[in-house]
């Protein structure tokens, strides 16, 4: 979709309960932005039910798993990717790292959800998937975190954990590098995050100062009020923990040894559990599919495990809207904030079905068509 395919008109008028305040208003969109004033005319796009800021996927990968053609070239794949998320109500995603830099610069002026970067995935030589990542070595991860920030402008990522060539678990990158990167980063105005799997690599990543964990299988009590005091947020992609759980064998054809398979197998059926502790914790927890090792646009998915997993309704939802939006530097719905609104005509906080059901979309201004 592109912005020729996109509706608009000169005013938009939106009456619906605003969440999550909770309270039923009137809601206008003049020039592309949300105002509480009435101007002097406007079109009625929706009267009644209840609207949020758009849906975010706080980890997706773009380029890889994509509904595009294989052949096709990969600016097309990320934006089939892109345009799955939107389909889902999906109006923000965070990619945290991809196997290129495809995804910058492309977003709303496409007629897609708005996409944040972290460039290319950082990893030690022959610390992640062949081909997948940037590959540093130790002494020159700063260097080139702050280098994948700059292009980004606003994220780098590391993968702060993998395999040896026995198949057993490895930190990627010492605690002190790691910090070292991290103040590189933030000196650039941009956060660092870190995929990790194992306990070991939790502790480095805390220590180090990162901004988000994500994947954090192996997560223990002790790193929970640490995280919490720090404001290091929690992206836990429960779709693939519970993916691996219920078949450790794709561990195995990963290259992971036996030993490393049980361990993290244990840990992915504890994770839901650990997820519940750390959101009692204090520890903000953000929605995150990992789609490119799954489908693109299943948020609503991750935001039901969320919910399984013990997480309170509202905080469910503002894990995959309001809360994620806010953690990534935009506003909700508020008073001169970019209009990308998302409605459903029942309370999406009571029911996850509901999410399935958009009756409303509108990114930066601009009406969405229903498919």
């Amino acid at each position: 979709m592109n912005r020729a395919q996109v509706n608009s008109v000169a005013a938009l008028h939106i009456r619906g309960v605003m969440l999550p305040e909770g309270t039923q208003k009137d809601l206008f969109v003049v020039d592309g932005r949300i105002t509480f004033t009435p101007p002097l005319s406007a079109t009625t796009v929706l009267d009644g039910g209840y609207v949020i800021p758009g849906l975010v996927d706080a980890h997706a990968h773009l380029g890889l798993a994509s509904p595009a053609p294989p052949n096709a070239a990969p600016e097309q794949h990320v934006k089939a990717s892109a345009r799955a998320h939107l389909d889902a109500g999906v109006l923000l995603v965070r990619e945290p790292g991809g196997p290129d830099r495809v995804s910058t610069g492309i977003g709303v002026r496409d007629g897609l959800p708005r996409i944040i970067t972290a460039g290319r995935f950082l990893a030690s030589m022959g610390g992640y998937f062949p081909g997948l990542a940037r590959e540093v070595p130790d002494a020159a991860l700063p260097d080139a975190a702050a280098e994948e920030a700059q292009m980004s402008g606003a994220w780098a990522k590391v993968i702060g954990d993998w395999v040896d060539e026995e198949g057993n678990a490895q930190v990627n990158f010492r605690s002190a590098i790691l910090g070292e990167a991290v103040q590189r980063v933030h000196a650039l105005g941009a956060r660092l995050a870190i995929h990790v799997t194992s306990s070991e690599a939790i502790d480095a990543a805390i220590e180090a100062g990162v901004d988000s964990i994500e994947h954090a299988i192996g997560l223990r009590d002790h790193h929970l009020a640490t995280m919490a005091a720090r404001g290091v947020v929690l992206v836990p992609t429960l779709i693939i923990a519970g993916m691996l759980a219920s078949n450790p064998q794709i561990m195995a054809e990963m290259g992971w040894g036996p030993a490393r398979v049980k361990v993290a197998a244990a840990a992915c059926e504890q994770h839901p559990e650990m997820i519940r502790r750390a959101v009692e914790a204090g520890v903000v927890v953000l929605a995150g599919t990992d789609a490119g090792m799954g489908p693109h646009g299943m948020i609503r998915e991750e935001i039901r495990n969320l919910l399984n997993a013990g997480v309170p309704q509202e905080k469910a939802l503002a894990a995959g809207s309001w809360e994620a939006r806010r953690y990534l530097g935009l506003p909700g719905l508020e008073e001169g904030a970019p209009a990308d609104i998302v409605a459903f005509t029942d309370d999406p906080r009571r029911h996850v079905e509901v999410l399935a059901r958009p009756s409303l979309r509108i990114l930066d201004g601009h009406l969405i068509p229903t498919r």
